[in-house]
């Protein structure tokens, strides 16, 4: 992997952006292969006992209490199997306490866990994934090192934990357990000893990405990044949840609209009651089929595409009276949602060509900072933070106001001290591009 050095200033960044990669009189010498990664199967101190019981959680507390240093924490969920996003397996390690594995459903929660970690680092991959379920079980950190986003800000070609793993530790780690149901119980000894290993290597693989944020002078940024995902606020309530729906964009009738409504919330109230994944009872394409269809009975219920199975009969007389309601109901609900957000970038060029220009003119400046960077462009700034700016830039356009702007929107303060300028330069000479 080539690293770029860090850029502390717009002209910096044009600097790097200037210099060829490679002169064309050099050629670069062969490198000899990678060795072979070493497959991780076995946990280095074995498969560790699940904890159920109120002693073993104390035990397992007191013993990670006592340990050093960060804590490496993963969470396994039946995402596809279950309602909703619950823990249903918790895994620790920490220096000088060895690795823990907690089944988190015989508890009301993991206080003592939570006590037991105190103030200390804690180490997770992808942490936005596992942070809501945790703190469902009264765990949440005080400080956090996220390892796939610190592999972004590092500019690593691939970020999953198996890659990174391989990558910098040399070590290859199996993922075929990753889509399992972990509700199953007992969880079977494959599938522990694969959670084990998962937080084995956290540690090791944080102080590997620490010496390249370090060398590259990135690692302030990825700091940053760390604490927006600790301290980002628990996501608002989706407005009309059903029109996630896979398929609705091919329905265009308010009526049909109804239909489908009636037919998700139908189904969302059977799943919650029956704590399995809504699309185990009935998929998103059989909703949209039925809505479309509108059967008047059971038999020409089930020759409907995708109503199959034990739900689809067992529940027929629902999914009918959900067809029903919305052929009747008065509040039919409109195509679109409104939103503050601007249209979609495609349509710019007609709405507002200026506007097209400053996007256009923005993601081609931020782009090359990214490259001279190393760092991902979609980590460099949100494509939605961006497309709002472009939008409805600030009255004045200055730094001054770009920077503001940028705030306001949710940019942390190093992607507002590597983009304001580059930004600005965008919105007062849209053109920029054009002029080439």
């Amino acid at each position: 992997m080539t690293r770029t050095p860090h850029a502390t200033n717009t002209s910096r960044i044009e600097d790097l952006e200037s210099e060829p990669l490679l002169s064309p009189q050099t050629e670069e010498e062969p490198q000899p292969p990678a060795p072979e990664p070493i497959l991780l199967d076995t946990p280095r101190d074995g498969v560790p006992e699940v904890i159920t019981t109120a002693p073993g959680l104390a035990r397992a507390a007191r013993a990670i209490a006592a340990g050093t240093g960060p804590v490496s924490i993963d969470a396994e969920r039946a995402s596809g199997f279950r309602y909703g996003q619950r823990a249903f397996l918790v895994q620790l390690r920490r220096e000088g306490s060895g690795s823990w594995l907690i089944d988190p459903v015989p508890f009301e929660d993991l206080a003592p866990i939570q006590e037991a970690i105190g103030e200390e680092i804690w180490i997770l991959h992808a942490a936005s994934q596992d942070l809501p379920c945790l703190r469902e079980l009264g765990m949440s950190p005080t400080r956090l090192f996220d390892t796939e986003l610190a592999g972004r800000i590092a500019g690593l070609p691939r970020v999953g934990l198996g890659p990174a793993v391989e990558s910098l530790l040399g070590l290859r780690l199996a993922k075929e357990h990753s889509a399992a149901d972990w509700s199953t119980r007992p969880l079977p000894e494959p599938w522990l000893r694969y959670a084990a290993l998962d937080v084995e290597v956290l540690d090791q693989l944080r102080l590997e990405l620490i010496k390249i944020l370090e060398s590259d002078g990135k690692l302030a940024y990825a700091e940053e990044e760390f604490e927006a995902v600790r301290t980002a606020p628990p996501a608002p309530a989706r407005i009309d949840p059903w029109r996630r729906t896979s398929g609705l964009h091919q329905i265009r009738d308010r009526r049909t609209l109804a239909a489908v409504r009636s037919l998700w919330e139908t189904r969302e109230a059977l799943a919650k009651t029956r704590d399995v994944a809504p699309g185990r009872l009935i998929p998103d394409s059989a909703l949209v089929a039925a809505a479309k269809a509108k059967p008047k009975s059971v038999p020409a219920l089930l020759k409907t595409p995708g109503f199959h199975g034990r739900s689809a009969g067992r529940d027929a007389p629902k999914w009918l009276h959900a067809l029903q309601e919305a052929q009747v109901t008065e509040d039919l609900p409109p195509n679109q949602v409104p939103t503050n957000a601007p249209p979609p970038p495609r349509v710019w060029a007609d709405k507002d060509p200026v506007a097209a220009a400053r996007l256009q003119t923005a993601k081609e400046r931020i782009t090359r900072t990214a490259e001279a960077l190393n760092i991902p462009t979609e980590n460099m700034l949100t494509p939605d933070t961006l497309r709002r700016l472009c939008w409805s830039p600030p009255a004045q356009i200055d730094p001054d106001s770009v920077a503001a702007a940028l705030a306001e929107l949710g940019a942390r303060s190093w992607q507002i001290e590597l983009l304001c300028p580059v930004i600005t330069v965008a919105l007062l000479d849209p053109d920029e591009l054009a002029k080439r």
